[in-house]
């Protein structure tokens, strides 16, 4: 029996990328699914696609916070339960500092931080009472580290380290688990549809990005790290440059710093 056989767990950005690839390894799993994201089409694409009757669809916009407490009522009562939240949903950004207009910075953060943190503090009293859950975070290898042209997206990823590794220290005696997840360069369309200086679409695939990990075994590799109930773990391509990144920061941040701002933004 798989640890996800019988558990429910609420996924959101699950229309694509690494969403769409844990639904479809959580279905071989045996776990029941509530996927959530803006375009119902193509959660419905994903549904059926996964082959199993446990999947539940829920529409669901990150930046509608006014409609999060019925939705998430409705993702409660779907299956009764809901014993892991994989917080997924989000935008990347690619714009200067100087550039970007404060309504953009405002996005990337009410989509990337602030829709996981009301969801959050509005389904903790469902697993308090149950006394059982697991928050799983999708951040960033840029939630550790600092590099040209991503400002609002870095400051995003690393305020969720922040509230989340707090939020492990308040409930870990209700047996509510915390788990960060640090994707380096993964195959998926988040550069496409990266926010621009003044809100538009960069439209562009970076290189790093096309010739990224599979969000397939991504998957796999976010799946052991949920079994395992780990604090914080990077996935992606084993010893690649975000790896190196990561513990370079790590152990030598004066010089990671220094090697950072030269970056080539792709």
């Amino acid at each position: 029996m798989s640890y996800f056989t019988n558990k429910t767990v609420w996924i959101t950005g699950a229309s694509s990328g690494i969403g769409e690839a844990l639904t479809y390894e959580l279905a071989k799993q045996g776990a029941r699914i509530i996927i959530s994201a803006r375009r119902a089409e193509e959660l419905k694409r994903v549904q059926q696609q996964a082959g199993t009757a446990n999947i539940y669809v829920l529409p669901l916009d990150l930046e509608a916070a006014a409609s999060f407490p019925p939705k998430v009522e409705e993702a409660i009562a779907a299956f009764s339960q809901i014993d892991i939240m994989i917080h997924n949903g989000g935008i990347s950004q690619r714009s200067t500092v100087k550039d970007t207009l404060p309504a953009v910075q405002r996005k990337v953060m009410e989509v990337d931080y602030f829709s996981y943190i009301e969801l959050t503090r509005l389904l903790l009293p469902h697993m308090q009472q149950r006394k059982t859950g697991q928050f799983v975070v999708i951040s960033s290898v840029m939630g550790k580290i600092g590099t040209p042209m991503r400002s609002a997206y870095a400051a995003a990823k690393h305020a969720l380290h922040g509230f989340f590794d707090c939020l492990r220290a308040e409930v870990w005696k209700d047996n509510i688990k915390v788990t960060l997840i640090l994707p380096g360069y993964i195959r998926t369309q988040v550069s496409l549809n990266a926010v621009t200086a003044t809100g538009g679409k960069l439209n562009e695939l970076g290189k790093n990005i096309g010739h990224g990990f599979p969000a397939d075994k991504t998957a796999q590799q976010i799946i052991r790290a949920v079994q395992k109930g780990k604090f914080e773990k990077f996935v992606g391509r084993p010893l690649s440059q975000e790896w190196m990144a990561l513990h370079l920061m790590r152990l030598f941040p004066t010089m990671a710093i220094k090697i950072f701002k030269n970056a080539v933004p792709q």
